[in-house]
């Protein structure tokens, strides 16, 4: 058939038989040249095939071509399988890829990823990110004091106890007698008990036991609780502060709704003490935090962030709970990982070498150990006539918060000597006071006598 132009007619020698076949075989067979407009205001044209075709505009349903360009045009169904041109622009494009990309307008955009666009990052502060499989930032916030000391608290995960070693300590008053740095009290006698105990955890392999007595009815309540020096907590004021423990439930804890609270005290006096505290007696003094957790059995980490009001120079954190019913075997609660820092976040649980904790321990309680009763001397003098008086010193490994408080237990045994007495002198040092005979002379402690320095809030 030959090639046919617009405008040009044609017959086949045969009258009023123009069928939709004859039209079908026309358009098959015809050529088009580079000035054919085909134009359609309704109906399909089911199948156009062109190894060159210039679309300047209109609707396409379904597209398939060897070369396609196009200033304009609306893909509003179908596939493209692939899409490759070297010549000719594609001038406006929009999808949605599968992934994270948009196009829109012939802009790409990335999907946002949870983080808030910020400089992260202060001479206080470093950055903390989380980072997710496609290497893309997904939070952002700060750490302050990241390192070094950040927890305010000493012996927050329970591993120093010096007074008592394991053993279970029967809470009275407003006393100290186990964890090192915590003081215990209790509504009434021989309700509670405080105890050091060993988890079977690689991570926090002791914590502070706080157990009712088996048999008890008393609904008094009993607390546990450590008082920040001024000199270490002062800087807090007027910031956000977060607290953050790990508590544990014993299979009978009796409280109700299991419910442990954790009050952070703050007061504008310095150094007033755990015995003041809960008279209500400090200076000042506000519950700044007031968190009553729900506890189970599953240790849990728990946290919550509060602010310092300005003027505050003590800070005090106390747990509490309070019995129901008679108390069985299991009636208890503990804590460990307590950590007390600056900032909106609580970061992990500060690990200090055991010989710094326990350095930071002896700042506040310190006590010799007892000689085998066959070992050489404690203590011993000489004098070359009788009724010498004595005065010696015995100085400290490191400097104690304050002039120490002085007692001593257990037995002693003395050959030629009248006392000793004992006298902090200095936070430094103690002074040993005695009488001594002509001669050689000496006292010393056998395995049960010790001698306590106690310079406690």
């Amino acid at each position: 058939m030959p090639n046919f132009t617009a405008g040009t007619s044609f017959t086949d020698g045969v009258t009023n038989d123009v069928t939709a076949l004859k039209l079908n075989a026309l358009v098959a067979d015809a050529v088009p040249t580079s000035s054919l407009a085909l134009t359609s205001t309704s109906g399909t044209i089911s199948n156009f095939t062109s190894s060159t075709a210039n679309i300047t505009l209109g609707t396409i349903p379904t597209l398939t071509a060897g070369t396609t360009t196009g200033t304009a045009g609306i893909f509003t169904s179908g596939t493209v399988a692939t899409l490759n041109s070297t010549t000719g622009t594609i001038g406006n494009l929009s999808t949605t890829l599968a992934g994270d990309l948009t196009i829109s307008q012939g802009t790409a955009t990335l999907g946002t990823t949870g983080a808030t666009a910020a400089t992260y990052g202060t001479t206080s502060a470093i950055p903390r990110i989380t980072v997710d499989a496609k290497g893309r930032i997904t939070a952002a916030s700060e750490v302050t004091n990241p390192v070094g000391f950040r927890n305010r608290l000493i012996n927050g995960d329970m591993a120093i106890d010096q007074r008592s070693g394991g053993t279970a300590y029967a809470i009275t008053s407003s006393l100290y007698g186990s964890c090192d740095r915590w003081g215990s009290l209790a509504g009434a006698n021989g309700v509670w008990s405080q105890q050091r105990v060993t988890t079977g955890s690689t991570d926090f392999p002791f914590a502070m036991r706080v157990q009712r007595t088996a048999g008890s009815t008393s609904t008094a309540v009993g607390y546990v609780g450590q008082v920040i020096e001024t000199s270490n907590c002062q800087d807090l004021a007027s910031q956000s502060v977060t607290v953050s423990f790990y508590a544990t439930a014993g299979a009978n804890f009796s409280a109700s709704g299991s419910f442990v609270s954790c009050e952070v005290f703050t007061g504008t006096g310095s150094d007033q003490g755990w015995a003041t505290l809960n008279t209500g007696s400090w200076t000042g003094s506000t519950l700044a935090l007031n968190l009553v957790q729900a506890i189970t059995t599953t240790r849990t980490r728990y946290s919550s962030t509060f602010s310092i009001a300005s003027g505050v120079n003590e800070i005090a954190v106390r747990f509490s709970a309070a019995g129901t019913g008679t108390a069985g075997a299991n009636d208890w609660f503990q804590i460990t990982g307590v950590q007390l820092e600056a900032g909106s976040t609580a970061t992990d649980f500060e690990r200090r070498p055991i010989g710094t904790e326990l350095a930071l321990c002896q700042r506040y309680y310190y006590q010799t150990l007892g000689n085998d009763a066959n070992s050489e001397p404690s203590y011993y003098f000489y004098s070359g006539g009788a009724s010498q008086a004595h005065t010696s010193q015995y100085r400290f490994g490191s400097p104690m918060r304050s002039a120490p408080t002085i007692s001593t237990i257990g037995t002693w045994g003395t050959s030629n000597i009248t006392g000793p007495t004992f006298a902090g002198d200095s936070n430094s040092y103690m002074a040993i006071a005695t009488s001594v005979s002509a001669g050689y002379s000496y006292f010393y402690s056998n395995n049960s006598g010790i001698v306590k320095f106690n310079s406690e809030l």
